[in-house]
């Protein structure tokens, strides 16, 4: 998420002045003004198109790896296809990780606000641009892959109810995983990345043969917009976004809250380490890996 706490809303906030009275202010209160500059803090259209950036890089490889091995398995073999979707996943954690979260999926983005590690005004925010970030990418594979229309879209290889499960155990894993090294300091938060993308490496190995490994509603939905194929569209809504949920829910419920470690900036996804000085409240923060999808 953001490299900015909340520390640094309140100083926003309190460095908005009220206009005096002698002089016409705008009709928004000083109260109005403090909300939107702690949900919408400098720089946030800076994570907005990092968010762009890594989804499209993810559809792109993601989604164009797996076209390419429907075309020709010779060349790109499915466990190939597997682990350049892992791959890109950990390379983009440490390229955007520190701007933006690293999402890179609407069903992370919700379930991350679901239990308060996002701030929920940014959630529409995100969710648009990994969905922009999808169909960009899967026009452009179109374009590249023609004269075939495989470009890597999802469908359920079998019936809609084992996709479904297939996609909310995967998305389980994934999320849970991420919810580890993204918000608790006594996991390993240093691989994050990698522990993230081999994560999403072992599902989609797991899951292909089945539900083809979408894990992300914006994976699938930009591949199915470019090709006009919908075949069991709403499996990777439903399926992603529950398993989300509940692997966000599990964590916290499994959390060790008598050791809690340093606090976590709820707009980062950083982990932010607390120095307390004695005879001041003075913070120093320090800025370690974000851990997302």
């Amino acid at each position: 998420m953001e490299g900015t706490n909340h520390n640094t809303f309140s100083f926003i906030a309190n460095t908005i002045e009220p206009p005096s009275p002698s002089t016409p202010g705008p009709s928004s209160s000083p109260g109005s003004l403090a909300r939107i500059a702690q949900s919408y803090p400098p720089g946030f259209s800076r994570k907005v198109f990092a968010e762009v950036i890594g989804t499209f890089l993810l559809v792109f490889v993601g989604s164009g790896s797996a076209g390419l091995s429907a075309i020709d398995e010779s060349k790109v073999s499915k466990l190939a296809a597997s682990l350049a979707a892992g791959f890109i996943v950990t390379v983009m954690i440490y390229s955007i990780g520190h701007i933006s979260g690293a999402h890179m999926n609407p069903a992370v983005s919700l379930a991350f606000a679901a239990v308060r590690h996002f701030p929920w005004p940014q959630l529409p925010f995100y969710v648009a641009a990994q969905l922009t970030g999808a169909i960009s990418a899967s026009y452009t594979l179109r374009e590249l892959l023609q004269p075939s229309k495989e470009i890597g879209a999802t469908s359920p290889a079998g019936s809609h109810i084992q996709a479904l499960i297939m996609e909310m155990v995967t998305t389980f894993t994934m999320v849970f995983i991420s919810m580890a090294v993204a918000t608790d300091t006594n996991a390993t938060g240093q691989l994050s990345g990698v522990a993230v993308g081999s994560s999403v490496m072992i599902a989609s190995i797991v899951a292909g043969p089945i539900s083809g490994g979408s894990m992300n509603p914006a994976r699938t939905l930009g591949p199915a917009i470019a090709t006009s194929s919908y075949n069991g569209l709403w499996v990777y809504f439903v399926g992603p976004i529950t398993g989300a949920l509940l692997a966000a829910w599990s964590y916290n419920v499994i959390r060790d809250t008598d050791h809690p470690g340093f606090p976590f900036s709820l707009s980062s996804l950083s982990f932010k380490v607390r120095q307390t000085t004695t005879g001041t409240d003075q913070v120093a923060k320090n800025s370690h890996h974000a851990c997302l999808v």
